[in-house]
């Protein structure tokens, strides 16, 4: 659609460049159908009288919002081949429409946020047109903040039962536990149930009203650095009574470890300093391995040494002692192939007719879990 637009621009000289610039001063009254496009600068210093109406950035060059008046706008949209670099909060009564170009604060200053009146919301929010600063939310029950970095949107979203929730939401593409905003978030400050923390990103989410958060993640998320599968991630937060990483307590997941989102469980964000995924660790497998008792008489019951978990742990090596301490079989990865004779060159009595009846002592080595068992098996002939 081709809108009609009222050109207000004064032009001004930057560092040796034409840049178009409006300065508002107050009185600007907007009726429904009016558009402004602004291709510059835009400083105010007044409050805008706007009911209705439109106003978008559009052009091919940075756009800097600044002034002494916080700017309140019905719908706004954002067209830009770059992006609009923000001074001051700018409030949005109704809709904000993106098609391209960033809303940015370079300082990721929460002075300096996009703020949702409420019931305004947002469309058309991409890894090409969204928020690279701090969102706010009043007055919400739900709501999917248009965050991320210039690169790629990182949406988070938020819901509560609280209809006069104030929420307050920005996105970091760094390490949490190394965060040049929050400082140093100990990695090894965790509980036992916590194996692995993130290191690519996270969110800051404030508000005081409990509630449950939906994160999503990417193949940037690099998320097979810290689970082995989807089950295993756990979305986490440094809860700032404990200074240590916590478990929000994840109710779903879906999706695999390139591509997905996962919802915690009920918490207040201002619990947390920051939020972002962690890998749960997995619980050591125990082995039990008995005593046996061998009987190689061919009848096909218990004719060789049959040791289950062996199979189930096929890194292994089995060695097989006399009460001598003399060893007489020994076999890497073992897989039931024990039935009375020895396989090591050593000074075993004829060997042909196989090892005497007798008590002889087992040590099994499971490489992969790190354990080490011990037994004996009665050879009977």
């Amino acid at each position: 659609m081709i809108r009609h637009f009222i050109w207000l621009l004064v032009l001004y000289s930057w560092n040796g460049n034409t840049q178009a610039t409006f300065s508002h001063y107050g009185g600007l009254k907007m009726h429904p159908g009016a558009n402004i496009g602004l291709h510059g600068n835009l400083i105010n210093y007044g409050t805008f009288e706007q009911s209705e109406g439109l106003i978008g950035f559009y052009g091919s060059e940075s756009i800097r919002v600044s002034g002494e008046v916080p700017l309140v706008i019905h719908d706004l949209e954002i067209a830009t081949n770059y992006r609009t670099l923000l001074d001051l909060t700018l409030s949005i009564e109704n809709n904000l429409n993106f098609i391209s170009g960033d809303i940015e604060n370079e300082s990721k200053n929460p002075m300096a946020s996009v703020q949702f009146l409420p019931g305004s919301f947002s469309n058309g929010a991409s890894d090409f047109s969204k928020v690279t600063g701090y969102v706010t939310a009043s007055l919400v029950e739900e709501f999917v903040f248009p965050v991320g970095d210039r690169y790629q949107i990182r949406p988070l979203q938020f819901n509560t039962e609280n209809s006069s929730a104030t929420l307050h939401c920005a996105f970091f593409r760094e390490n949490p536990v190394i965060s040049t905003n929050f400082g140093m978030l100990d990695s090894l400050a965790k509980p036992r149930e916590l194996e692995t923390i993130g290191t690519h990103e996270f969110w800051r989410l404030e508000g005081d009203s409990p509630g449950a958060v939906t994160m999503f993640w990417n193949a940037e998320s690099n998320l097979p650095a810290i689970a082995q599968d989807v089950e295993q991630l756990e979305l986490i937060g440094w809860q700032k009574s404990t200074q240590s990483w916590q478990l929000l307590g994840t109710v779903k997941r879906n999706g695999d470890l390139q591509e997905g989102f996962a919802i915690s469980a009920v918490f207040t964000p201002d619990d947390y300093e920051v939020l972002t995924f962690g890998g749960r660790r997995i619980p050591k497998k125990f082995y039990k391995l008995d005593n046996y008792y061998l009987s190689p008489n061919n009848d096909g019951i218990n004719d060789v040494l049959e040791i289950e978990e062996l199979l189930d742990a096929p890194n292994n090596i089995l060695k097989i002692y006399d009460r001598r301490g003399l060893l007489v079989f020994s076999v890497i990865g073992y897989s039931n192939q024990f039935n009375g004779f020895s396989n090591i060159s050593n000074n075993v009595i004829d060997r042909n007719s196989g090892l005497p009846q007798g008590v002889y002592y087992y040590v099994a080595h499971l490489l992969d879990a790190g354990e080490t068992y011990q037994g004996f098996l009665y050879l009977d002939r």
